[in-house]
């Protein structure tokens, strides 16, 4: 028996473990290394330590100060709409009793596309001259605009792009937290004589709080480490006016190629994902 459990140890768990080290534990361990040092890929090896320059070097970087404070404002608007227009959604879904999965399909379509692709949909639907949103507009007598390449537009259409594609999500946690929400309050509000808006706000609120909580926190991880949407409708741009941290990380690492302040970079991204991470295991664990 004993021979058989070893076995079933060294077939099973020893190549997974392996695995993960390859895949996980060394580049984290060498690009750390990397961090303190000025490794660039126009030199050859690692460069030369040079301690925690890179990492003073961050909070004295005014790009990355600028990417960091455009990272807050977008995660805190796109959180917030996805949040609210999803509550709405859930409730009139909870609410209805005919074709509900067919709205229910209709609208996870999206999610079910990864972001590149929703990228290079949406670039497409919003070419300035050749795109149907422009056309659409000149049919009502507006005029289309550049809104990827216009700055006072940019960050909108990324923003109304993303609550496109992710607040299906957000429907799908709030709806279910609906769904598992005990009757018996509801009744006793129904007694009391509340109205729809107190029982919302008195009864339905309060018994999703730990499920808004953990939505909102899950979002907002996700939302901090955008990336390829970004990449593809605007490649931070125009100017820096959409660039989030992880492209302001990609620039220094293959457009500057210093990699040795992109690792440093990583790091401090990495550090405020892991916060988030730790609260939200927190709260999902009931422990807040």
């Amino acid at each position: 028996m004993l021979s058989q459990k070893r076995k079933q140890f060294l077939i099973f768990f020893v190549p997974s473990v392996l695995l993960l080290l390859l895949t996980v534990v060394y580049p984290l361990l060498y690009s750390l290394v990397m961090s303190f040092t000025s490794s660039s890929l126009k030199i050859k090896g690692m460069g030369s330590f040079i301690g925690f320059d890179n990492y003073i070097r961050v909070f004295k970087d005014a790009y990355f100060l600028k990417s960091a404070w455009t990272t807050v404002i977008f995660t805190v608007i796109v959180v917030t709409l996805e949040f609210l227009f999803g509550l709405i959604v859930a409730i009139l879904l909870n609410r209805i009793t005919y074709g509900k999965k067919v709205f229910f399909t209709i609208i996870i379509v999206p999610m079910l596309i990864t972001p590149v692709a929703v990228g290079l949909i949406w670039r497409l639907l919003l070419h300035p001259d050749l795109g149907i949103i422009n056309y659409m507009l000149s049919l009502v007598g507006i005029e289309g605009q550049a809104w990827l390449g216009d700055a006072k537009w940019a960050m909108i259409t990324v923003v109304l792009v993303d609550i496109w594609h992710q607040v299906p999500f957000m429907i799908l946690l709030l709806l279910a937290g609906l769904v598992s929400l005990p009757v018996e309050p509801y009744e006793a509000a129904e007694i009391d004589g509340a109205n729809r808006l107190q029982t919302f706000w008195n009864v339905t609120l309060p018994l999703m709080k730990a499920t808004i909580v953990v939505a909102v926190l899950f979002r907002v991880i996700t939302a901090f480490k955008t990336y390829d949407l970004i990449y593809v409708l605007t490649k931070g741009g125009p100017g820096t006016t959409t660039e989030v941290i992880s492209y302001h990380i990609y620039k220094q690492a293959y457009t500057f190629l210093d990699t040795g302040y992109a690792s440093a970079l990583s790091y401090v991204l990495l550090l405020v994902v892991l916060m988030l991470s730790a609260v939200f295991v927190k709260v999902s664990r009931g422990k807040a």
